[in-house]
């Protein structure tokens, strides 16, 4: 039996700017038996602050405390390992997750890579090749493929990771999902082992994928960016496959 949640943000609580089915009622049935629980996500569009705020609008009871965020764990591994100047490839809004450290274009020690969205261009591409050449380590907050929006499927920092690791011929640091080390983090900010942690998401190798390899029980939800076509495809086993994330938690 779960003694701790960990569950996953965009296209399993909510779409665009609306809960999916069953969500509500999910998160208010944890809230209301305080059962431990955290909210993943490797968006990197919006600040933890801002996302928490974003969230109490559509009605979930989420503290900013309880969001577990790629962009948390990147600033808390680049401190550890003395990579205080950074060069951020990511949205605006997320720069404040990286405030204790130095963010410079001029040489810096690190290429912190998500999802610019529409903001990619060929010259930041360029600028963050260049950096990787002149010696900074590549950190990627996460290596999705794509997202769903409400008008469909999206790329994500993925393709654009990918691309550079192809030209600089080396290959990133993954911090958010389905980092193994990320999945722990969150587990233990929750004083809860990982073996008694139940991961609930909608993408099969960032949540599933990555929940199985730190030890802890996965469900797929049918919602977000789910496929039926892609689930018969992979080896990627869950241990349930549900409608939403309500009968997960039930």
């Amino acid at each position: 039996m779960a003694e701790g949640y960990l569950l996953d943000l965009d296209g399993t609580l909510y779409l665009g700017d609306e809960a999916l089915p069953g969500a509500l009622e999910a998160v208010h049935h944890l809230v209301e038996r305080e059962i431990p629980r955290r909210y993943l996500t490797n968006t990197t569009r919006f600040a933890r602050r801002e996302l928490a705020e974003r969230l109490r609008r559509m009605g979930f009871p989420i503290e900013a405390e309880e969001i577990f965020t790629a962009p948390r764990a990147a600033a808390s591994w680049l401190r550890r390992a003395g990579l205080h100047r950074v060069a951020l490839f990511v949205p605006a809004p997320t720069h404040e997750d990286f405030r204790d450290l130095e963010i410079t274009d001029d040489e810096p020690a690190a290429v912190v890579v998500g999802d610019l969205g529409e903001a990619w261009s060929f010259e930041a591409l360029n600028q963050a090749f260049r950096h990787l050449l002149g010696g900074a380590r590549l950190v990627a907050l996460q290596k999705n493929r794509y997202w769903r929006r409400p008008d469909g499927l999206a790329l994500d920092a993925g393709p654009f990771v990918a691309a550079l690791e192809y030209a600089a011929s080396l290959e990133a640091l993954v911090v958010g999902k389905p980092s193994r080390e990320f999945f722990h983090l969150a587990a233990a900010s929750m004083g809860v082992s990982p073996e008694r942690v139940t991961v609930v998401g909608d993408d099969l190798e960032a949540d599933i994928g990555g929940a199985q390899a730190a030890g802890m029980r996965a469900v797929l939800v049918r919602t977000g960016k789910f496929r039926e076509e892609l689930l018969r495809s992979t080896s990627i086993r869950p241990d349930r496959v549900v409608d939403h994330v309500a009968a997960a938690v039930e």
